[in-house]
């Protein structure tokens, strides 16, 4: 692309976000539950509410619903024997752990 041609604003808008910088707050544990609650309360994420309580704006874009766990080799393994599966059928044992889960919230 040359210079003379100027960027899409879906471009410019991602270039400004690239420019922000992450900040992170050690907190004591009753400020980060407080936080956490009050966003998990207002459908937002944490880091949302805290530009809330600063009164910064937020992306008003849907984000997509989701929890994440890190899961090692090792975590594989046990989770493989768990199921009676193979430690390389990672994508069977997501669902059989999405399945634990909806166990979880069913039993809460």
């Amino acid at each position: 692309m040359t210079k003379s041609k100027t960027l899409p604003e879906e471009w410019l808008k991602n270039q400004k976000a690239a420019k922000a910088t992450q900040v992170a707050f050690d907190l004591d544990e009753k400020f980060q539950y407080a936080i956490r609650k009050a966003a998990l309360d207002e459908g937002l994420s944490p880091s949302d509410q805290i530009r809330t309580i600063l009164g910064l704006e937020i992306s008003k874009r849907p984000k997509r619903p989701r929890l994440t766990v890190s899961l090692s080799p090792a975590d594989y393994v046990l989770l493989a024997e768990k199921y009676d599966l193979s430690p390389d059928q990672q994508l069977e044992i997501k669902k059989r752990v999405l399945d634990d889960l909806a166990v979880f919230v069913v039993q809460q």
